[in-house]
This record gives structure tokens, sequence and C-alpha cells, in this order.
């Protein structure tokens, strides 16, 4: 070995951070959707309630507090097992307001109509759009319609505002939670994130995977009843459940412990998962919610979520506690632990 060999060094270059060009991966609702918001859209929207990163923000108008939350949906295909693109954008737009604490009043939608779109399939979206409205409580105040060249757009974008009415005083947020707190899962998980994937490229299981798209206003309304013992509500989108908490545990600077073996899944979704090689934990729902509640109040929490519509399968899937802050610990069915970070990719895209 010469000299010159005795200077020779390998390393590895850091992962570059900077955004140049959006990929598919910065609508996933994880770690790139971070980036994008961070590197482009908040240091030039700075609002204090943008920087909270909520489901909905709060505002005074006068003496009443109202919740305000805007989204856009672009699934495909646009009418799936379960629903469609029309009752998702008011079940999403509803729970979003939900999770502040809020009473949904009123909606407004704009559509993005694709010249060739057929009107059957647009009179479908629009009756289920209505029928989700009645159901959730709602009512559509201000539309606006657009029309554009055929192959700029995938058959319909839907974009909503919701308003909703706050009563309370305190108000559930990711940043509330505390070490001792119960974690409560409304339900199962995966299935609409399965149910569109099936769907999308016409995967043929035993049996049909059908959405979990429903709203949750009733039973966010009757877990308020607990009061100030309610500390957080979100609800499952993208980036499933995994993302919310972890989420939550950067929020309120706390760790979070779950326990696999009490997370719900779907034989038939677990069964899909296991086959294209994916983890439920990562997997979109569309009607269901995670609550942070006072250990004290958890028993009574699971029983009134349970009683609530869409809220039979409730139970408590791990705890709050004060170490490791801002990580999410996952025990596994065998007894060993892992850590379950954000999403890093785009596992599931365009679930929404």
């Amino acid at each position: 070995m010469t000299k010159a060999d005795d200077s020779f060094s390998v390393s590895c270059p850091t992962p570059k951070n900077e955004l140049t060009m959006v990929k598919l991966g910065h609508g996933s609702g994880g770690r790139l959707t971070d980036q994008l918001i961070d590197q482009v859209f908040l240091p030039f929207f700075d609002s204090e309630q943008l920087l909270e990163k909520e489901d909905a923000a709060t505002v005074f108008l006068d003496k009443d507090r109202i919740a305000v939350t805007t989204d856009s949906y672009v699934v495909s295909p646009i009418i799936f097992p379960g629903g469609n693109i029309g009752s998702l954008s008011v079940h999403g737009t509803v729970n979003d307001l939900c999770m502040r604490g809020a009473k949904p009043l009123y909606l407004s939608a704009a559509f993005i109509l694709e010249e060739g779109f057929d009107r059957e399939s647009l009179e479908t979206v629009v009756r289920s759009m209505q029928s989700a409205s009645k159901e959730s409580g709602v009512v559509l105040i201000a539309a606006d319609t657009k029309v554009v060249n055929k192959g700029c757009a995938d058959k319909l974008f839907i974009t909503t505002t919701g308003v909703g009415l706050i009563t309370q005083s305190k108000i559930p947020s990711a940043s509330r939670a505390k070490a001792g707190d119960a974690i409560i899962l409304s339900g199962d998980i995966g299935r609409h994130g399965m149910a569109i994937m099936a769907a999308r490229h016409e995967l043929e299981f035993e049996t049909t995977i059908e959405s979990d798209s429903a709203p949750l206003n009733m039973m966010c309304q009757n877990l308020l009843s607990i009061g100030d013992s309610l500390h957080s509500m979100r609800d499952l989108t993208r980036g499933g459940l995994a993302s919310v908490l972890n989420e939550i545990a950067h929020s309120s600077a706390v760790g979070i412990e779950i326990d696999e073996s009490t997370v719900p899944v779907d034989p038939k979704v677990r069964a899909a998962c296991e086959i294209l090689g994916l983890d439920p934990l990562y997997v979109a729902c569309e009607g269901r919610l995670v609550a942070i509640v006072e250990a004290q109040r958890a028993e009574e929490a699971v029983s009134i979520i349970q009683a609530s519509p869409y809220g039979d399968g409730a139970k408590i899937v791990g705890k709050i506690v004060s170490d490791h802050p801002e990580r999410v610990v996952l025990k596994s069915v065998i007894g060993g632990r892992r850590i379950v970070d954000k999403l890093s990719g785009d596992q599931l895209p365009r679930i929404c």
C-alpha cells in the first residue's frame, strides 16, 4: 500500500432536502408534503392559523368562533366501491371541521370538469354529494364550475371549503396531547386506500373492499360531552394512522406507543396489503378518527364512539408517553418494538 492509499476514505453524501420540482409524492401527506409546505408556502403565508397545521383553522367573528377548512379532491377513479368523489368531498370537509370540535354548517364547492365527461356520471356524483350533505347536516351555499380541454384533467376535480361553529371553550388540537393520555381509534384502518387501489388497477380479490368514507360529525359532537378531557382528534386520511400519530407526537412534543395487536384491520384489507407489500398503518381511511383522551375518561369515550354512527369498532390502541418525544413506537404482535415514522415517499397516490 502506498502512502497515497493511506489518505483514501469513503463517505456517504447527505441526502438533498431542497425541493427543485414537484413530484407526485409531495401530495402523499408524508415527509415530502411537509417539505413542500415548509419550503414553498409557509415562507410566504405565515399566518398564525396556517403555522398550527391543523385540519381546520379557528377564527373569531365578533363573539362567535368558527372553524374554516378547504380541500381538493382528485381521486381516481371518481366512482369506487363505497362512494365517489362527490360523497368523499363532503365527508372529507365535514370531518376536518369536526376534528376541531366544530358543528359543520356550510360548504362551497368548485367543480373542474374535463371536456367529454358524461352527464350520467356527473349526475351520479352530484346526487351523492347532495345525499352526503343531508346526512352531515350541511348546506352548499356557493359553487363554481369550470370546463377544461380534454386531457387537462382527470374527468372531474372538486375543491371544497367548509365553515362550522365552535361553541366550547377548549378546542381539540394536535398540540394538546399529554403523557398518560389514551389513544382511541374509532374503527378498522386502510379500507379507503385499498378500495381505491383495487378499483384503479382492476385488482380482483375474492371479495370487494369498500371504502369507509363517512361523516363523523355525530361521533365528534357526542365526544365533546367529555369536555376538556378530550385533548385531540384527527381523521385518518393521506398517510393513514402512522402519519396522524406522528403529527400529534410532533405538535405536542410527546412520545406515542401503540400496540399492533389492538389496531383493527379488516381481514380483506390485511390480505390485500400483504399481496401488494403495503403496511396498513400507512393506508388511508376516510371515515376513521383518532381521539386523544385523559386516561380516566378513556373507557367512557370508547363507549361514546361505539354508540355513534360508524364507531362500533372503536378501541384503545395505545398511550401518550413522556419518553422518546416526537417518536411513535409500535409494539409488534411478536413482542418486538419498532419506530413508526412518517411516510417518506408515495405509497398510495391520489386517494382523496
